[in-house]
């Protein structure tokens, strides 16, 4: 019997279609099993890029729910625009000191405690309805996104097989544009809706919480165990990652790559040991033109920027602004999969110009769209309070009228009385400006509302290719 199942295993053989199909079979068995990048490999590589989606979603929030918020609790522009930066002022000292906690404390453990965190800061902007407590949470949200930004991407790096690293780590990004447009169509979704900007910061919570929870099943990293003088349990971890028996030859590489980096100080980065002061250069500037660009503004100002070019509702400017996060994401993917082929230098030549010529279009185009743009973030001027709250002079003094009061009363020329007596008397006064005021805002909606069909669609559009140049060049 055995030998019938030979001779007609052997007559398949001389079949040519069968030959093929076998041959390629072989080598794709092959090709599996140096990929050393199993099932629990990539699903640990998600459960951390989750991170990604969050850090995205965060950076996106802010352009729709400004809008609610700036009505809501009468922000100035100016503390509209505290508040945007307060995530950037959590994110700063996070990144000064993320180095030294994932190397101190590890990677694992710190997308743990970047979710809880992330948790904790949405948590503390549902109940109240405070300037100040807005400020707080968005300080603790940007050291979230912060750290797990940082832990993350070594986390990823350190899990991955060395010829799959890089379409492991690109996971991340990918997911962070994935988390932008995730952002624009909440933003959407809740504009119309009461306190919507509630449920835009809330929708992160449960995810946050279960990252939180899924991260402390997986494996910390093995770099990072080796790095503590643990091998026993780098190699058990790396053979449950690569799924096989023996990790011993990749473990030996890893110990090897910690003994050379040991050779090299801080100060080495700027020596020309190796090359190291022209890689820093070129590194530095890099993130310099990443930031310079403006591409993060658009990010947080994306509705507000093209309520002010002629969608006027909260909706229409929120339904535009996920334009860009479709965007975002369609010209993501192509550049992380062809970059290898094409090279990152040509994506950046081919995105910044791109970049320059979307710009100086989309300049040209407001130039000749006479909008006031601050009447924009002072949706709900001094004048709106004194007409919707009529006697109530305490919610008046604060946010943008402090300027009206430094414009009208300078402190180096009237004493502490003469102030005191001139606000007094001028309580008529700005009830006459209120009208006024009302009559201005009319008519900077009106101008609005003239914005030619032609220039409003060309504006967006010159947005979304800019966007999409940047996605392509120095986004990746």
């Amino acid at each position: 019997m055995e030998k019938n199942r030979h001779l007609t295993y052997s007559r398949y053989l001389e079949v040519p279609i069968f030959r093929k199909w076998l041959q390629k079979k072989s080598r794709d068995a092959v090709d599996l099993s140096q990929l050393g990048c199993g099932t629990f490999t990539f699903l640990s590589s998600a459960v951390a890029a989750i991170s990604g989606l969050l850090m995205g979603y965060e950076l996106g929030l802010i352009s729709g729910a400004l809008l609610q918020m700036s009505s809501i609790l009468a922000l100035s522009c100016k503390e509209q625009e505290i508040v945007v930066s307060s995530l950037l002022f959590g994110a700063l000292f996070a990144s000064l000191s993320g180095g030294f906690l994932i190397d101190r404390f590890g990677r694992r453990l710190a997308i743990i405690i970047a979710s809880s965190l992330l948790v904790l800061g949405s948590l503390i902007l549902l109940p109240y309805e405070s300037y100040g407590i807005l400020i707080v949470g968005r300080i603790a949200i940007g050291i979230s996104i912060s750290l797990s930004s940082i832990a993350t991407c070594v986390y990823i790096a350190e899990i991955a097989p060395q010829h799959r690293r890089g379409l492991l780590v690109s996971l991340n990004e990918l997911m962070i544009v994935v988390g932008i447009l995730f952002a624009y169509i909440s933003n959407y979704a809740f504009a119309s809706v009461s306190h919507g900007w509630k449920y835009m910061f809330g929708l992160v919570i449960p995810l946050g919480a279960l990252q939180a929870i899924a991260m402390y099943f997986l494996p910390p990293s093995p770099r990072f165990l080796v790095m503590k003088n643990n091998d026993e349990a780098a190699r058990k971890v790396l053979e449950r990652l690569r799924e096989t028996s023996d990790a011993t030859k990749e473990l030996t590489v890893i110990k090897s790559s910690l003994k050379d980096e040991h050779q090299y100080s801080f100060l080495d980065m700027f020596s020309s040991k190796n090359n190291m002061r022209a890689r820093m250069l070129v590194g530095l500037t890099l993130v310099f033109f990443l930031q310079t660009t403006g591409q993060p503004n658009i990010l947080f100002y994306a509705s507000t920027v093209l309520k002010s070019v002629g969608f006027q509702s909260n909706e229409a400017a929120s339904l535009a602004s996920t334009g860009v996060g479709v965007v975002k994401v369609v010209s993501t993917v192509p550049a992380t999969v062809f970059v290898d082929q094409v090279g990152s230098k040509t994506f950046l030549c081919i995105g910044s110009s791109v970049m320059a010529v979307s710009l100086v279009t989309m300049g040209l185009v407001n130039r000749n769209i006479h909008v006031n743009f601050t009447s924009v973030c002072r949706s709900q001027s001094p004048e709106d309070f004194l007409l919707q709250r009529p006697g109530n002079l305490t919610g008046v003094t604060n946010g943008s009228l402090k300027d009206l009061f430094a414009s009208m009363a300078s402190p180096e020329r009237l004493s502490f009385g003469m102030q005191r007596s001139s606000n007094i008397a001028r309580t008529g006064e700005l009830n006459r400006t209120a009208v006024a005021g009302s009559k201005s805002t009319t008519g900077a909606h009106m101008e609005s509302e003239e914005v030619p069909v032609v220039l409003k669609w060309l504006s967006l559009a010159s947005l979304l290719v800019y966007v999409a140049a940047f996605s392509i060049g120095l986004g990746p």
